[in-house]
């Protein structure tokens, strides 16, 4: 096979560990990414947000680096930048500096891989600051509504726990809780290293296997089947004394492995993929009722769905309500117009071709397919399969999704949780109603 500029190389060695390179010749920057499939849909519910945990702990120190400004310090002091991130499904580590210092990186990240200290005072001094992340995300409401949107679709159970754990959780870990985890999760079957930009292949191949000789080669937990069932629409309220409301309406949708995940990321292009989006155009521009409003698709390993936020004064709750949906239906009723569906693929292929310019979006581009399914579509391969999406298979995907007793609504405002009223607001089942 002949590889082009920025094609991925996959090569897997003997642990099991697979190393992704992915040269880009037109660049003077280097990515090195380490990702790790595990996220919080692997932990107990005691253990809740360890994944997360980890991902601050891995810059506190290693046998060769004890202190964090050694970490920090070689990297920011060539220019580079450094950074972690976790989901349910996976954990990731990266840095990103100058080509010419590409085996800095490289050391560094494997450093932190595989001989971080974990040391408990870090530990303890640490809680406190993931405790303050949580009361941040808690404290804002446009953050708050998403988060409590997935909890509320898939309730007790890994699927519905918050990634960064709660309060207790988090205060509840131990210094044997997270080591264990490490061991359980961090291993070679369960890492793809990526790096992208500027690079000698063969070399980077090489300096990987040496690094990464003594990764660990055990198995590792897998996370527990979600369940999903629903035979009538649900609304979750949150109450805040707050002037604007912030609403999550939406339902499950399909993941990974199914090919209408492609329609379910055209339907949000269409209703409120941006500013010439259905939505939009209705609710901020036409009625004014929104300064915020935009539908998202996700797809991941075993779980979908595609949800609307809006946030709109407290007395307009129900109209945008109502708006949202009424398109939601004229996609179900009426077959999307060949020039919207047009100009909503050229809106997907052409975000994606944005969004890979820079070698830490290949990484993890290509890097995150990688640990999830197990391969990777290109850009093109990508751009084909939406192409293929006809107006049927929107009407089809939109009818199975929107029908009224697949929904979920979530209401962050000042509307009581049971019953009753509040000035300007509406009882529960004054929104079920709307929903059915």
């Amino acid at each position: 096979m002949i590889y082009t500029e920025g094609m991925p190389k996959t090569v897997k060695l003997r642990s099991g560990l697979r190393l992704l390179t992915i040269p880009q010749r037109n660049t003077k920057t280097v990515t090195v990414l380490v990702l790790v499939g595990t996220g919080s849909k692997y932990e107990e519910k005691r253990t809740n947000g360890v994944s997360h945990f980890l991902e601050h702990m891995f810059f506190k120190g290693t046998k060769k680096r004890p202190t964090y400004l050694e970490i920090a310090g070689p990297i920011e002091n060539v220019g580079g930048m450094f950074n972690a991130f976790t989901s349910q499904d996976l954990t990731g580590y990266f840095i990103k500096v100058d080509a010419t210092h590409l085996d800095l990186a490289l050391d560094m990240v494997a450093d932190i891989y595989l001989n971080s200290q974990l040391p408990s005072k870090e530990i303890q001094k640490e809680k406190g600051v993931v405790i303050e992340e949580i009361n941040m995300r808690k404290d804002t409401p446009m953050i708050r509504v998403r988060d409590l949107w997935e909890q509320f679709l898939y309730g007790e159970q890994p699927a519905g726990w918050d990634v960064a754990g709660t309060k207790e959780t988090v205060s509840g870990l131990s210094r044997h809780d997270v080591v264990s985890y490490v061991k359980s999760q961090y291993v070679a079957r369960n890492t793809v290293v990526c790096v992208a930009g500027s690079m000698k292949e063969q070399k980077t191949v090489e300096r990987v296997r040496r690094l990464f000789s003594k990764i660990s080669t055990k198995d590792f937990k897998r996370k527990i089947q979600v369940k999903e069932s629903q035979r009538s629409p649900r609304v979750l309220l949150e109450y805040r004394a707050t002037d604007q409301t912030h609403i999550a309406l939406g339902a499950r949708g399909y993941n990974l492995s199914s090919k209408d995940r492609f329609a379910q990321d055209i339907i949000a292009a269409i209703l409120g993929g941006g500013m010439s989006s259905r939505l939009f155009s209705e609710i901020r521009e036409k009625l004014g009722l929104a300064y915020y409003i935009s539908s998202s698709s996700e797809s991941n390993p075993d779980t979908g769905f595609l949800v609307t936020f809006a946030g709109v004064k407290n007395e307009n709750v129900e109209k945008a309500l109502r708006v949202i949906m009424r398109e939601q239906k004229l996609l179900v009723l009426r077959k999307v117009a060949a020039k919207e569906l047009r100009n909503a693929k050229d809106r997907l292929k052409g975000q994606t071709a944005l969004s890979l310019e820079s070698s830490d979006s290949k990484a993890e581009f290509y890097g995150v397919q990688e640990i999830l399914e197990n391969h990777f579509f290109t850009p093109e391969q990508l751009y084909d399969r939406i192409e293929k999406v006809r107006a049927s298979d929107i009407q089809r995907v939109a009818k199975a999704m929107f029908a009224p007793q697949n929904l979920n609504l979530v209401v962050l405002g000042p509307f009581p949780a049971k019953g009753g009223s509040a000035p300007g607001g509406k009882t529960k089942n004054r929104f079920l109603k709307i929903l059915r």
